[in-house]
């Protein structure tokens, strides 16, 4: 049996919001002017060295138009 690979929630998430972005053929550039953020903070969220407020991620939910889910749940990636 092949055990399941758990990622801490930050790094799910900075997964889903560059899985998310790409499919809305987003840069990290244009998301960040989406969301009033940096694009060097897109960027870490993405790679997973940093954890987004609350805040954040409602500016990131809001600017790629995506539902709670799309955000938070594992993909098989």
């Amino acid at each position: 049996m092949i055990a399941e690979v758990k990622r801490a929630p930050h790094v799910i998430f900075g997964q889903n919001v560059c899985r998310l972005r790409t499919a809305a053929k987003l840069t990290q550039e244009s998301l960040a002017e989406k969301a009033d953020l940096s694009r060097r903070f897109v960027q870490e969220i993405e790679a997973g060295s940093k954890s987004p407020t609350v805040t954040t991620v409602v500016r990131l939910k809001k600017a790629l138009a995506c539902s709670w889910n799309d955000l938070f749940v594992q993909t098989d990636r």
